[in-house]
């Protein structure tokens, strides 16, 4: 029992580093061009979508993860 929750937990560990290497990798800065004359440029974010959602999968595979397997470990106690 304690073997498979220590893999649950640290499946959940790579998986949040994988949320948040996905999350950081999804955003790219662009410059806006003006509305109207005399106007500075903007600069924003650009998300790509792919990237986005591979973070949210793996956020939630983190998160059901984690509970599996802290209550696994709260359970053989």
């Amino acid at each position: 029992m304690r073997r498979t929750v220590l893999v649950q937990l640290v499946a959940a560990g790579l998986a949040l580093a994988g949320a948040v290497a996905s999350w950081l990798a999804a955003g790219s800065p662009e410059q806006v061009p003006p509305i109207m004359d005399g106007q500075p440029s903007l600069s924003t974010v650009v998300y790509d979508p792919p990237l986005v959602v591979l973070a949210l999968v793996l956020l939630a595979a983190a998160g059901v993860l984690a509970v599996l397997g802290i209550a696994g470990w709260r359970r053989s106690r």
